[in-house]
């Protein structure tokens, strides 16, 4: 088992933060589950960890905006911190409400805390999307993602805020996309429902400049067990392990 310790953030709303430390322990890693009041009141530290998940959910039960609050936390309280972590170049994951926090934060795509680029809006659909779906992995380089380009990975996805617009250049997709959403056929697709939320591009998520940073909408912590339909989503959580441990 890899000594690294891998921080699960969470706060009031959160739901999935004890499924995803399963996981990495599943996948041979260390997790600690981090409150992020702890963290603002000095009882823990960023710097004490070698990665950090945020995990899915509805921190802060979503007011004013999906991840929104939690976001605002991170920025106004930890700047300091979360700039330290992100230039010791240590893994970061934000998965669906996650992914909504890191987005809100400045983290993705542009590492800037405090600057949001990007923004994940309403489901087309105007409703609640939970399904499973197919994630094709792209050729990006992308420390949660090495080894599976090409790959298709089936996981479910649990959320009412999924697409993406980014707000920065006047591309549909100007971020370094590392899943999109796959049809039956393994293409990527804009049709509902195996593209859930209208997505331009197909794009289910993405990574900063460094391939350190990714955020994705879909739960791998929800396929890493044998008795679950898949167990795609532990490939994420072991090839942390696997980095950690270089």
């Amino acid at each position: 088992m890899s000594q690294a310790k891998t921080a699960i953030l969470y706060s009031p709303g959160t739901n999935c933060h004890e499924e995803t430390a399963a996981a990495i322990e599943l996948a041979g890693g260390k997790a600690e589950l981090v409150l992020l009041k702890d963290l603002i009141d000095g009882h823990s530290r960023l710097g004490d960890f070698q990665a950090a998940i945020v995990p899915g959910g509805f921190s802060y039960g979503d007011h004013l905006g999906a991840g929104r609050i939690f976001a605002t936390m991170l920025v106004a309280r930890l700047r300091d911190q979360l700039v330290r972590f992100l230039d010791a170049k240590k893994p970061l994951l934000g998965i669906c409400n996650g992914f909504q926090v890191l987005t809100e934060a400045g983290i993705l795509p542009d590492r800037i805390p405090g600057h949001r680029t990007m923004a994940l809006l309403e489901n087309q659909s105007a409703r609640f999307e939970d399904r499973k779906l197919r994630l094709i992995a792209s050729a990006e380089k992308c420390v949660w993602t090495e080894g599976l380009a090409g790959q298709i990975l089936e996981m479910p996805c649990a959320h009412g805020e999924g697409r993406p617009l980014f707000c920065s250049a006047g591309t549909s997709s100007p971020a370094r996309v590392v899943f999109r959403y796959g049809d039956e056929k393994g293409q990527p697709t804009m049709e509902y429902p195996s593209n859930p939320n209208g997505s331009p591009d197909a794009v289910a998520g993405i990574s900063d400049e460094t391939g350190l940073v990714l955020g994705l909408m879909p739960h791998p912590e929800r396929t890493s067990l044998p008795a679950q339909y898949s167990q795609d989503g532990l490939k994420i959580f072991q090839n942390l392990v696997r980095w950690l441990e270089r």
